[in-house]
């Protein structure tokens, strides 16, 4: 028989939805992964009912549902302050997942260079991978997770294509300052690089951080291809829309490859999401508001333990440091805490391309009632371990 590609011997299964499995086999708090155990907003499932009885069932067009784009166009001005035309600078994807894919396969072609920043969400590396492309690796150290200026330049200096920016970041929580976007778009524009972003977390930052749109800053438009979804926004992890937001240019290319791809996004799923777009700013302020509540609650929890954390900046992860409990590896850990102690946490190790194995990331996408659980049954580690 013939062998698969061998691109595939580069990339392994999802750590983190294998680590969901799991959870799932022994009953446990899922905490690993990043999704909600909560309803979305009211008035936004009122609206997927009534899409479901109109005409939206069959194809839309396959860069999106035209009332879709314009109102998703809209609210990115709104937030952004950049004027995003939905006939040239949009394609609709079936998830930010899909949008990544997209852009790196529109941006690069075989055997040219990607930066990606450690740690890393795991897709970033997979994408490289099945794009053809490689890797090239650069630190953000811990704990505030930053980069060095000059062994960024390194990386550009050696040919790269792309580099990809996840912001706020997953897993680290961190929040890129005005300060080193620019950094990272001057270099890019002195290389000649694209900005992959991926910004999924945008509304989710917390006092006194604020986020910081790659596309807005000078002259980075024409060169920043923005990836993001719905899914963290509105709490519709499970409706697969996302897009991909960039230049006339490079939007005509992602079109090609998102056509051969998936067709297009669930088209009922579209017209009810043009609700949510239309939210005003108090959804945002109350989104922001909550979140932080969530935090507070669980970080008050790991402050209990006694173990060493990273506080999160933007979005809803945590890495737990857990060095200390004496683990030979973090799969062990990770494996360890859902079948004694009831919650999952994704081994730190799938997200650091260094030989990294002191951390655990844990969410607090979840209610009130189900941190109060997951905290109790984390006061148990010193005792248990």
């Amino acid at each position: 028989m013939p062998r698969t590609s061998h691109r595939l011997d580069a990339i392994s299964e999802s750590v983190i939805r294998n680590t969901t499995r799991t959870s799932d086999a022994y009953n446990a708090i899922n905490l690993a992964q990043g999704f909600p155990d909560f309803e979305p907003p009211p008035a936004l499932l009122d609206a997927l009912v009534t899409a479901t009885r109109g005409p939206f069932h069959q194809y839309a067009v396959t860069w999106g549902a035209p009332r879709f784009r314009r109102a998703l166009a809209d609210k990115i001005t709104r937030t952004s302050g950049v004027a995003i035309d939905p006939d040239q600078h949009l394609v609709v994807t079936c998830g930010s997942t899909e949008a990544m894919m997209v852009a790196m396969m529109t941006a690069c072609n075989p055997g040219d260079k990607v930066i990606i920043f450690s740690p890393f969400y795991e897709n970033y590396f997979a994408d490289t991978i099945l794009a053809g492309a490689e890797a090239l690796w650069v630190p953000l150290r811990p704990p505030t997770f930053h980069f060095d200026p000059d062994e960024l330049e390194r990386a550009f200096a050696q040919g790269a294509k792309a580099i990809v920016l996840c912001n706020p970041g997953n897993p680290t929580g961190k929040v890129f300052s005005r300060d080193e976007l620019m950094t990272i778009v001057a270099l890019a524009i002195k290389y000649d690089a694209y900005i992959i972003t991926d910004e999924p977390y945008e509304h989710v930052v917390y006092a006194p951080y604020e986020h910081t749109y790659v596309h807005a800053l000078p002259g980075a438009f024409e060169r920043t291809i923005v990836c993001n979804s719905l899914s963290k926004t509105y709490s519709v992890t499970g409706w697969r829309i996302g897009y991909v937001q960039g230049p006339p240019d490079v939007i005509r290319g992602a079109r090609k490859v998102h056509d051969f791809l998936t067709i297009g996004a669930a088209a009922p799923l579209q017209e009810a999401a043009v609700t949510a777009l239309e939210f005003p700013q108090k959804y945002y302020d109350d989104l922001r508001d909550f979140y932080t509540a969530q935090r507070e609650l669980f970080l008050g929890y790991l402050r209990q333990t006694g173990l060493p954390f990273t506080e999160p900046q933007g979005a809803y992860y945590v890495m737990l440091n857990i060095a200390e409990l004496g683990f030979d590896t973090d799969a062990e850990a990770s494996d360890w805490f859902i079948k004694t102690i009831g919650v999952a946490g994704v081994a730190g190790s799938s997200f650091f391309r260094e030989p990294v194995q002191d951390y655990l990331r844990f969410h607090f996408a979840k209610s009130a009632p189900t941190l109060h659980e997951a905290g109790e049954r984390l006061l148990r580690v010193r005792e248990q371990r």
